[in-house]
Formats: C-alpha cells, structure tokens, sequence
C-alpha cells in the first residue's frame, strides 16, 4: 500500500522589519500614551525605539516632525482601504466613510492622542503647526473621497474637513460604545453645518466672480506694462541704484 507523503507544514510567513522610521514613530505614540506630551525628550524616544540619537535625527527634527510622520502613516492606512464602490454614494456619505475610517485607524492611539491633545490645547503654536499636519492629511482624504481640492474654494474644503473632524475628536476620546453613537452624530451635525457654509461660500463665489475677473485682469495688465518697461530699459536702474548684493 502506497504511503500517503506527510504534508509538509507551512512555514510561517515572516512580519516585514518595521523601518527605522516606523519604529520612532510608534516609540513616539507610545510614550504618549504614558507621558505628559512636554516631558517626552527626544533620547527617551531614541531609547524606546533602540535607535542612536543620530538615526533619530536622520529620521525626524523634532517631536512634532515625527507627529507628522504618525499622520502620514494613518493616511496611507486609509487610502489603501477606501472601496471605490463608496464613489457612487452622496458626497456626505463619502465623507463620513472616510472620518469613520479614520477614528477606526486611530483608535490603538487614543490615549497618546489624548494626552497630546491636553498639551496642544494650551500651545498656540503647537495649535497651528498641527493644523499645518491636519490639511495635508485632509486633502488626501478628501481626494480619496473624490471631493474636489483643486478649484478655488478647493482650500475652504480643506480646512472645513479638518473643522469637523477636531470637533468629533474630543466625543470620541471620551466614547466608550464600540458603535460610535455619539461620536457619529456630532459628524452628521458638524457635517450638515459644514454642507450649508459650503453653500454660502458657492453663493458669495459666484457673485463675486465679474469683480474677481476685473481685478485679475488689472493686476495682468500691470505686469505687462512693467515688463514691456523692462525689456525697452526704461525701468533699468541706474549705477548708484543698483540692487544690493548678498
């Protein structure tokens, strides 16, 4: 009788080594988590990533540069998982898909984000570099919610997502239903609110569009002039007021 071969077990697959950066940007959220924001330094981050103070500064300038990475790092979580059968749906519902996304990808960092948060609240500064961190972030989600960023009001869509999203942060901080109950209707208020400020914006576009086109149209004018003066040497300066140089 034929002997049936003993199947051979599968090896396990291996995890991919996490890359320098990843690795001080989880040190980072992890010490967050356990410190206070002000009191993380930037060799106890080198330290829990087990990487030399020079890698870290090869990797990142600041605290707040590798707040950035962390943000770059959950963007490219969410755009790999936006299903492009959410395109057909209405533009509030792509929205909601993608914030609700988003608070899902954060949820293993809540209580770093909540410790960062009572630090940021109190800094100004800190308030607008994370703003800074926060449109770059939007635009991307926006984009992968097929909301347009590019046209003129491209900017105000921008920041209004971050609006709404900041202000469901802190509901969701405090939330403990698994479902989101609280936290998804402050996105359906602040995202109704956002919808009808839209809307004013679109109006105040459209009527302001003949007095946009005349002022741009002035300005161009000006720049032709001034460059037609340049080329025929009229505007060329004389030796004693020559630019200075650096």
């Amino acid at each position: 009788m034929v002997k049936k071969p003993a199947e051979t077990p599968a090896k396990p697959v291996a995890e991919p080594t996490p890359s320098p950066r990843d690795r001080a940007v989880k040190a980072l959220m992890a010490l967050a988590a356990e410190e206070r924001w002000d009191a993380i330094t930037l060799p106890m981050i080198a330290a829990k990533a087990e990487l030399s103070l020079a890698a870290l500064r090869d990797i990142a300038p600041s605290k707040g540069a590798l707040l950035g990475s962390f943000a770059k790092m959950i963007d490219q979580q969410i755009l790999e998982q936006v299903q492009q059968d959410m395109l057909d749906e209405p533009v509030r519902d792509r929205l909601l898909d993608v914030m609700l996304r988003r608070f899902d990808a954060l949820r293993p960092y809540r209580d770093a984000i909540r410790n960062i948060r009572k630090h940021v609240s109190r800094d100004p500064l800190s308030l607008v570099a994370l703003n800074s961190v926060a449109l770059n972030s939007w635009r991307y989600m926006l984009a992968a919610a097929d909301i347009d960023t590019e046209d003129d009001l491209g900017m105000v869509r921008v920041q209004g997502a971050a609006i709404v999203f900041n202000r469901a942060l802190d509901t969701w901080l405090d939330e403990d239903d698994e479902g989101l109950t609280r936290t998804m209707a402050v996105l359906d208020k602040e995202l109704k609110r956002g919808e009808g400020v839209m809307r004013r914006f679109d109006d105040i576009h459209r009527l302001t569009a003949p007095f946009r086109g005349f002022a741009r149209a002035v300005m161009e004018g000006r720049a032709n002039r001034r460059a037609e003066r340049r080329s025929s040497g009229s505007d060329a300066p004389k030796p004693d007021e020559a630019p200075m140089q650096f």
